[in-house]
């Protein structure tokens, strides 16, 4: 990248299906890359689209292909809205994630929907997504993959946290960036709460109401994934099949459940974080105060959380960012992370192929 600033638009779905976030970044580069983060949004899920994405891990393959093109079309119409809503002129651009429907690398495969020329064509945008496939073909784990912009981005922090489906972390190891999930946090949270009819657990005031039991909590920190070494990461269908299962076993309240879980959540990073270290959280479980309570009785240490902005749109801003990368075809997938076969630069491009207007 030269000194010229680029425009990016990065957008981000996450397996809670809170919603699409969507930034709109600009990127300069001299000695090191800088971002600013002009306007940002996030679109809720209607309740159609919360069924379709979670009914999807079960659907055929005809039914996933045409699901693939539906959701490509959704987002680019959330696109064409947030550009024209924020008035935004320029765009060099689109990179976005998707929507994971699969992620089993240890069988060789991942899918995340939302079809590239789809949005290519309905925008009239450059567009990077599919940023996952190449590190799965070259032996890696496809995520995560936010580590790249931990590194040169955020190169300040110590450990990065993002709390969102998935808690992942990332830092430097022997001079070398290692990441990996290290539990399930609002995935979890968000499915039990939704029995009492919440979306989510505002601030964690219902897990506070319960009480850890202790059977269930030896139990899930018990689980073989987090006995396994790095590089490792994790799906949707490890839920469904191990720890929704073992939750509800136990029969519970959901305010206990919720307790218990978040405790779980919380001494699970205990074990990765050093007590002293600079840390950067974001995601939405940096909002469950009861959540961010555990984790700083854990690390010994109140958490200073940085600004809401950055906290809901880090993950969005980082594709963005490692599309940048992918279009000037630098590293954005490390080897050091995911255990691929080597560093490389990951993402599908696609330019429109019709002149919409």
């Amino acid at each position: 990248m030269n000194n010229i600033p680029k425009y990016v638009i990065g957008i981000m779905s996450g397996t809670s299906l809170d919603g699409v976030d969507i930034c709109y970044v600009k990127f300069e580069y001299t000695d090191s890359y800088r971002f600013d983060i002009l306007k940002a949004t996030t679109f809720k899920y209607e309740e159609g689209w919360k069924s379709k994405l979670k009914n999807a891990f079960t659907a055929d393959t005809v039914s996933l292909e045409k699901l693939d093109i539906e959701y490509g079309a959704y987002l680019a119409k959330l696109i064409n809205r947030f550009i024209s809503e924020n008035g935004i002129g320029k765009v060099d651009f689109i990179a976005s994630h998707g929507h994971t429907i699969f992620h089993k690398p240890e069988e060789g495969y991942t899918l995340q929907i939302g079809n590239g020329q789809v949005m290519a064509n309905t925008t009239q945008q450059k567009v990077v997504y599919d940023f996952r496939t190449q590190d799965v073909a070259l032996g890696g784990q496809g995520a995560p993959l936010v580590p790249i912009g931990d590194e040169l981005l955020f190169g300040e922090y110590a450990y990065c946290l993002n709390l969102g489906g998935f808690v992942n972390v990332s830092f430097r190891n022997n001079g070398k960036r290692i990441a990996f999930d290290i539990c399930p946090v609002n995935i979890v949270l968000n499915h039990y709460v939704r029995k009492v009819g919440l979306e989510y657990d505002d601030k964690g005031k219902l897990a506070a109401l319960g009480e850890v039991y202790q059977p269930l909590f030896d139990a899930l920190n018990g689980l073989e994934y987090y006995r396994l070494p790095h590089p490792k990461s994790l799906g949707y269908e490890w839920i469904v099949e191990v720890v929704i299962p073992l939750i509800d076993s136990y029969q519970l309240k959901i305010e206990d459940i919720l307790c218990t879980f978040t405790e779980h959540v919380a001494f699970q990073i205990s074990k990765v974080v050093r007590q002293k270290a600079q840390l950067l959280v974001t995601g939405g479980g940096a909002f469950n105060t009861f959540l961010m309570d555990r984790i700083g009785f854990y690390l010994a240490k109140k958490i200073v959380l940085p600004s809401p902005e950055l906290i809901d749109f880090k993950e969005a801003l980082v594709f963005a960012f490692l599309g940048l990368l992918r279009v000037d075809n630098l590293v954005n997938c490390l080897q050091s992370v995911t255990g691929a076969s080597k560093d490389h630069s990951s993402g599908s491009i696609c330019e429109p192929m019709n002149n919409l207007n």
